[in-house]
């Protein structure tokens, strides 16, 4: 019989631990909280210093009746929940349901599910961290109390099934701030000048800089021809060569927030898709022989804070790979949020002798993309700088003066392995310049004027707004991701090109919150907010009384809007069709996967359908019907026959109303890296589209 128990919140977990623990010791999980306040109830009492009512969450009955009877048996018991805030939080519920006193040792926490991680931290338990229970119990009170306040008055006077919360709010009020400000947006006219050179067959790229004094914007056309006649022959002097040797530092190891942006950038990932996944590896995967393991640390942490154990290891792991030059020799200062926590380190491996090659028939193809992304952010945060060889050369005629810039580098440093990405940016690429001298002269050709004109701030993609939200101090690593989810669910936003855009339900509610609870949707506020909760954790300040000073006020603002705030008529658009069940108009309806069409005359009809767009192609399967556009419930569009379900013909690529000119079979236009392909659908005929 074993001797201890030990409470996790994973079964994953669970199997990982008690094998590296051994016989004396049996591991449990909770599967998360058992305990939590009421869903058909406020749960908070308000006239009692807001006592919340915990009862045990539905479902979770059993699961807690076992936990019992293994307590019953138990010589001591361990809660070793996750180690952040909410894992504080579960450890708490635990210890009241089981009867563990929390000032006892029973709290046990590692930041990384390995043998040695494991075993280390048995070695020193401590108490219950009261503190930060409170800053999670303060976190839980308050967004109940915002939650289940509004909520009833948005379905009373807008619609049912509508929510506000505190960080969901604020994140709405970016995208609609953003795309206000792109409606505002007036273009201004610009242009550039680009021209090819040479110098003994070798070609570079140069741009219009200004005259021989200073530089200069070309506004219109007139400016522009202003500097062409300027211009006479194509020869271009030198008049100016700066060489420069610049170094370039890594990327710090990821945090929560650096991890989602990354994966959206380079994966293609969805907040939810990476969280989900880091937890996985987080928890243990069979890996063969050494059984399972957790291949990473934990993933929810706001540092890029590494321990000394793994920059040794990563050191020795460099030197062996790529030689000691490649090891970092100085000591790179992160730049830290200021509302960071450092409660953990950062996202690494936890051990870089599992490289991504060696685990790959261990993983899951998309399990594998993010380790490997994980295990070459961290290595290239332990390598030493790349160093580039920078050249500026400066071409003159006349009074007209063109400027080229190139690099190569000179040493690679930690861009061998891993060069972070840039939102809306493509990665810096190297442009190489001929060996080039003062004074001599290079010949000009293809002189060519563009016209350009400004465009608006681009619209939040998950990446850019989990980053802003992040700079901005709102929410914390583990609410980015169910955040982004709830207002998509919601129906306040939709995913036009990954990036998103409210929908008119969500201006309607966003415009409520402006007119009757502008706190929760003030930036500042909302930051403030986060920084009371840090200072409950650090003992700086009573949960109580954050709550009271919020509450206060926010009262307030209830009342009047239940008394005030009128009713919203939504009504619905019309589709410009009938229903052919009843005849009755069809409309267009928000759902959980976006706009589709029901009939009007529901509930006596429920008739819906997906909307479809044609794109002018006759089917290729049963050249009766006609090829439409349509969506996934993921989002991905898709193209089928509108006979459908009489015609089942699919496809990702969109086929095109001409015959393969080889073969008289379907042409497809193939979406690939380098930009779109039409290729036949039988045969191996291909033709590349500038787009």
């Amino acid at each position: 019989m074993a001797d201890y128990l030990v409470i996790v919140e994973s079964p994953a977990k669970a199997k990982t631990i008690e094998r590296y623990l051994g016989k004396k010791y049996k591991v449990r999980a909770s599967i998360g909280h058992l305990r939590d306040l009421p869903r058909s109830q406020m749960g908070v009492d308000t006239e009692n210093n807001y006592e919340p009512k915990y009862i045990t969450i539905r479902g979770k009955g059993p699961i807690l009746q076992e936990l019992k009877k293994d307590a019953k048996k138990a010589k001591k018991i361990f809660l070793a929940a996750d180690p952040d805030r909410e894992g504080e939080a579960i450890a708490w519920h635990l210890a009241h349901q089981l009867g563990v006193d929390t000032e006892s040792d029973c709290r046990v926490v590692f930041n990384e599910i390995t043998k040695d991680a494991i075993k280390e931290s048995f070695k020193s338990p401590r108490p219950i961290d009261m503190n930060r229970v409170d800053a999670q119990q303060a976190r839980r009170i308050l967004d109940r109390l915002v939650g289940y306040n509004i909520s009833p008055i948005l379905w009373k006077k807008v619609k049912k099934g509508l929510s506000a919360g505190r960080v969901q709010s604020v994140a709405m009020r970016l995208i609609i701030d953003r795309e206000n400000e792109i409606k505002a947006f007036i273009p201004e006219e610009y242009w550039s000048i680009t021209g090819n050179f040479s110098k003994n067959g070798k070609t570079f790229d140069a741009s219009f800089y200004g005259d021989a004094s200073k530089k200069m914007k070309l506004e219109n056309k007139k400016q522009v021809d202003e500097v062409l006649s300027k211009m006479s022959g194509d020869d271009f002097e030198v008049v100016n060569l700066v060489k420069k040797e610049r170094k370039r530092n890594p990327a710090p190891p990821f945090t929560t927030s650096s991890l989602q942006q990354e994966a959206a950038r380079k994966l293609n990932f969805r907040a939810r898709k990476t969280m989900m996944l880091a937890q996985q590896l987080y928890e243990g995967i069979n890996i063969g022989k050494e059984g399972i393991v957790g291949l990473i640390s934990y993933m929810r942490t706001d540092s890029t804070r590494i321990s000394e154990t793994a920059k040794g290891e990563a050191a020795n792991f460099i030197e062996t790979m790529y030689g000691k030059e490649f090891i970092a020799t100085t000591k790179l200062k992160a730049k830290e949020s200021t509302n960071a926590q450092d409660a953990h380190e950062a996202v690494r491996p936890t051990s870089v002798m599992r490289p991504p090659e060696a685990m790959k028939t261990f993983l899951s193809r998309d399990q594998h993309r993010l380790y490997r992304l994980i295990w070459e952010r961290f290595v290239a945060s332990q390598m030493a700088p790349a160093v580039l060889d920078t050249v500026t050369a400066d071409l003159m005629n006349g009074d007209v003066k063109f400027r080229a810039t190139g690099s190569e580098v000179k040493f690679p440093g930690f861009m061998k392995v891993y060069i972070e990405g840039e939102d809306d940016k493509e990665e810096e690429k190297d442009r190489i310049l001929p060996p080039l001298e003062k004074g001599e002269s290079v010949k000009g050709s293809d002189i060519d004027p563009k016209q350009h004109f400004t465009q608006p701030p681009p619209r939040y993609s998950e990446a850019r707004l989990v980053k802003t939200l992040e700079e901005l101090g709102i929410g914390r690593p583990s609410t980015y991701a169910p955040t982004l989810d709830t207002i998509q669910k919601r129906g306040y936003v939709t995913l036009d090109a990954k990036r998103f855009v409210p929908t008119e339900l969500g201006e309607i509610v966003h415009q409520a919150m402006i007119q009757y609870f502008p706190d929760i949707i003030n930036i500042e506020f909302t930051a403030e907010m986060e920084k009371s909760l840090d200072n409950v954790e650090e003992g700086e300040i009573q949960w109580v009384q954050v709550i009271d000073e919020f509450y206060k006020e926010f009262e307030k603002h209830l009342k009047v809007a239940d008394e005030e705030m009128e009713k919203i008529e939504i009504k619905d658009e019309p589709a410009g069709e009938d229903c052919e069940k009843c005849g009755s108009p069809m409309v267009f309806k928000m759902g959980r996967y976006g706009k589709f069409m029901a009939c009007s005359n529901f509930p006596d009809c429920r008739n819906t359908k997906a909307i479809i767009k044609p794109i002018g192609v006759t089917c290729p399967t049963c050249k009766e019907g006609q090829v439409v556009e349509r969506k996934s419930k993921t989002k991905r569009i898709f193209f089928g026959c509108d006979r459908y379900p009489e015609c089942e013909y699919v496809s990702w690529d969109k086929p095109i109303a001409r015959p393969c000119p080889k073969c008289q079979n379907t042409l497809v236009e193939k979406r690939l890296k380098k930009g779109v392909q039409i290729q036949c659908t039988e045969c191996d005929y291909k033709e590349d589209v500038q787009e």
